[in-house]
């Protein structure tokens, strides 16, 4: 007889209880996502081969390396297109909005149609899009800026199928610890990818004198990833890795788990901190390699750029700087999560909350220290984006511990699509434009310029603290609302708040002998 609370044999109860179609459908691309879910239960496994396995999963993250690379070449390059469009700020930041925008109004359908169709082949169709408007972007004439914005929308599009639904072909091979290590490893290319995209644009654009370089050499490597993903990437049943192979179905309510999640304090008041972290990277990515440029120029320490291509030092630089920090930062976060997990109820959000306002002085020494001090300038980036990275494995725990498992993937898709609009897809435009407002109220020199880009960067210090306000807030409620959580479970195990839940497997092991 097992112990109340332990974990029930696959015979015990039908494994249709907990839908896939609205627990751990993965959709989104969102970093909630490198948890496992579910608790796994004795003797289930993958209906792939592990290692057939392990080399989809391979696949999918070199795809992922890509991915990343090519969102922020065109940041590498920035001030080159400047150059060679004659854009000012604002005008510049569109192209980073239009890209997001499409992503966002598009990854909800290709959710909609990865939950009922063949997943590999919409991702195929969708990076094959991606290939070709990525390398059509680099060939945009001089008098055809327009063109260059409709391609990287369309960019957008090709991205969006890839994002939403590889995570969940990687929830359907694995389960438990397996699960979090292959997932976590495939969102570590994330800030990887961002990093040598920016030093991919530059480098290109210098060694061969044409920005159009940078923007053709991850299309290029795209076309092996997808020949890969043809040829070695497999299609598991939804929910196989829980199933041993079978797949589930479900359906719930729209409305209701909307409201549900209305009134839910701490999902409400953590997505509010998640739309305020997106609004602050999105910025920074976007325009701090062409401000610490202006900066060197301001200083005497560069030239203008006038012609083609740039100076690529600052991209090259704070790229380096991205990919160590996204790693480091996104480990201790999930360290201190695990540490103070049975210590303190409420740490997940404090531990957020300390990321984002320990920031907001890093950033503002940043801003003013640019014009005096490149090296400590790039010692405050170092640790403004180390305390950000923070924050993403953390924030994983709390949506997966604070929503019922039939509600998550309607929570994670409102929380992505909700922080993305209102964070990183207008926040590159506005900082634009507050950029050439004050650049606009004085003449045009270099050193204005520099100064008019600093003042527009402000903003983000103080969507800083906003969004530490909101972690804070949230740790009022979220000991109770993940006891709720954990009511609404009843007998059933309580989802694990780290990233690997062997604790609960040794639970299970030992209440089967």
């Amino acid at each position: 007889m097992e112990p109340k609370g332990s974990v029930m044999s696959p015979d015990d109860t039908p494994m249709p209880r907990r839908s896939l179609g609205s627990d751990s459908g993965l959709h989104y691309g969102s970093f909630v996502n490198s948890l496992a879910s579910l608790t796994p239960k004795a003797g289930e496994k993958p209906a792939v081969s592990p290692r057939h396995a392990y080399i989809g999963v391979a696949v999918l993250c070199y795809i992922n390396l890509l991915n990343y690379m090519e969102r922020y070449t065109i940041a590498g390059v920035l001030s080159t297109l400047q150059t060679f469009f004659d854009i000012n700020d604002s005008t510049a930041g569109s192209l980073q909005t239009v890209f997001i925008c499409s992503f966002l109004l598009l990854a909800p359908l290709f959710g909609y149609l990865g939950d009922r169709y063949n997943r590999k082949y919409i991702m195929i169709g969708g990076l094959s899009v991606w290939l070709v408007t990525s390398v059509g972007s680099s060939f945009v004439t001089k008098s055809y800026f327009w063109l260059l914005v409709l391609l990287r929308a369309l960019v957008g599009i090709g991205e969006a199928s890839y994002s939403t639904l590889a995570p969940t072909i990687i929830g359907d091979l694995f389960i438990g610890g397996k699960r979090s290590i292959m997932v976590c490893v495939f969102y570590i290319f994330i800030p990887v990818g961002s990093g040598l995209g920016y030093i991919t644009g530059a480098g290109c654009a210098t060694l061969t004198g044409d920005w159009r370089w940078g923007l053709r050499i991850t299309p290029l490597l795209g076309v092996v990833g997808l020949i890969l993903l043809v040829f070695l990437c497999p299609n598991p049943p939804r929910g196989a890795a829980e199933t041993q192979g079978e797949g589930v179905t479900g359906q719930s309510s729209y409305l209701e788990d909307v409201m549900y999640l209305l009134r839910n304090k701490s999902y409400v008041l953590s997505s509010l901190g998640v739309t305020a972290l997106a609004f602050l990277t999105g910025a920074l990515a976007f325009w701090m390699p062409t401000f610490l440029s202006r900066a060197q120029v301001a200083q005497g320490l560069l030239s203008p750029c006038t012609k083609e291509p740039c100076d690529p030092t600052a991209s090259l630089i704070f790229g380096a700087v991205t990919v160590v920090t996204g790693i480091v930062g996104g480990g201790l976060g999930t360290g201190l999560s695990r540490w103070f997990r049975d210590k303190v109820s409420n740490a997940d959000p404090l531990i957020c909350a300390a990321g984002m306002l320990g920031s907001v002085p890093c950033l503002f020494i940043t801003i003013f220290v640019a014009s005096a001090s490149i090296p400590a300038t790039y010692v405050f980036i170092f640790l403004g984006e180390l305390l950000l990275s923070l924050n993403w494995a953390v924030l994983a725990d709390i949506l997966l511990y604070v929503v019922v498992p039939t509600r998550r993937a309607t929570a994670e898709a409102l929380q992505i699509t909700f922080g993305h609009l209102l964070g990183d897809a207008g926040s590159p435009y506005l900082l634009g434009v507050i950029s050439d407002a004050i650049g606009d109220s004085k003449p045009a020199t270099h050193h204005w310029s520099f100064h008019s880009l600093k003042y527009s960067l402000l903003v983000c210090p103080f969507v800083g603290i906003l969004g530490g306000l909101f972690f804070l807030i949230t740790s009022l409620y979220i000991t109770e609302d993940r006891k709720a959580v954990q009511r609404s479970l009843g007998d059933d195990p309580v989802p694990q708040q780290g990233p690997a839940p062997e604790p609960a497997m040794e639970l299970n092991n030992r209440s089967n002998e």
